[in-house]
């Protein structure tokens, strides 16, 4: 969903505000009745911090009519801008088309079921300025179904903190404030929402956490459950694979393709020796499988990790991605 421009938006309020110095991202699927208590709530905590600001909800193909009164509600509030997906993509893209369509130099997200509170916003950006790029949120007091979401989420959050390297308490919270120049470095696929601070940390961000008010949902249901734990696995995985070896993927695949050919060819060798000085039939023996399997694998992994260098190659070199991040230079007086 990211692209090299800035799309032009779908549905925009009156009233156009640029600079914009806060955006906060709402994604929206199916909460009709939530939003003009949210929008509320978060107009009051902004217009009290006295900055030009705007607020994006993003609805992901809803089917309750949250589009429709989104677009009612940008009437109301002329800072609400209403992008509206075509259909329903799943919440990493319309955290995407949010980030894509977001003017400020600060974007907030949160979640659209009144659960975050937007009174901890100014309590994020304060933590933001403190020299941090990613300020994420903790649900310390978490007002969620013990069984179905807290045991879970603790198991996750521990998984996921010691398999990136990025230790957060909590990852599933959508409350978190980044820098403008964060976002624009993320390329999000997948379900690869849940892992925004770790590809954050990959890009080189600083990033904290912070507890964050938790209120129990009042409107609907949740739309999170068990099933999305093998998903949650598998993103990890991914997010673990591009922390580690991104620009190296040779390093990976080569070393165990390496190894596995080194192992075939060892045990080819003492298979030969049983053969030609003992005297022995090996025709049958499951080593020589074994043998011919390794050798067999160590030549395909071997490959694959060639085709990812050239791949990785390609990714950087097509979208002039550089392999570094800078964050500042400084000197002394211009060179002339």
């Amino acid at each position: 969903m990211q692209s090299s421009t800035r799309p032009t938006p779908v549905v925009a309020g009156p009233g156009a505000l640029t600079p914009v110095e806060i955006s906060v991202v709402v994604p929206v699927y199916n909460e009709y009745d939530s939003l003009p208590a949210l929008v509320e709530a978060v107009t009051q905590v902004l217009e009290g911090m006295g900055c030009a600001y705007e607020i994006l909800g993003v609805d992901d193909g809803s089917t309750d009519g949250s589009s429709d009164r989104l677009r009612e509600l940008t009437q109301q509030y002329p800072r609400l801008r209403a992008v509206l997906l075509r259909r329903n993509y799943g919440q990493t893209a319309a955290m995407a088309a949010g980030f894509d369509y977001a003017r400020g130099s600060v974007v907030v997200t949160m979640d659209g079921d009144l659960q975050n509170d937007p009174a901890d916003i100014p309590r994020l950006l304060d933590r933001l300025n403190e020299g941090y790029d990613l300020v994420s949120g903790w649900r310390k007091d978490r007002q969620d179904n013990t069984f179905t979401r807290l045991i879970p989420s603790k198991i996750a959050n521990w998984l996921i903190g010691n398999v990136t390297g990025v230790d957060l308490h909590d990852y599933g919270c959508s409350l978190k404030a980044y820098r403008a120049e964060v976002i624009h470095d993320l390329n999000l696929y997948g379900e690869l929402h849940r892992f925004l601070p770790a590809l954050a940390f990959i890009e080189g961000a600083r990033i904290t956490e912070m507890p964050v008010i938790h209120h129990p949902r009042r409107f609907g249901t949740s739309k999170y459950g068990l099933g999305r734990t093998l998903r949650v696995v598998m993103d990890m995985l991914t997010v673990y694979f591009m922390k580690k070896f991104l620009t190296r993927p040779m390093h990976v695949f080569g070393t165990l393709g390496l190894a596995s050919m080194v192992a075939g060819f060892a045990l080819g060798i003492y298979l030969t020796l049983v053969k030609f000085l003992g005297g022995q039939d090996i025709g049958d023996r499951p080593l020589l499988v074994l043998a011919v399997v390794l050798l067999l694998a160590g030549i395909q992994l071997f490959s694959f990790g060639l085709l990812a260098e050239v791949m990785m190659r390609t990714y950087h070199e097509s979208q002039q991605r550089p392999i570094y991040r800078i964050r500042e230079v400084i000197e002394t007086s211009p060179i002339p």
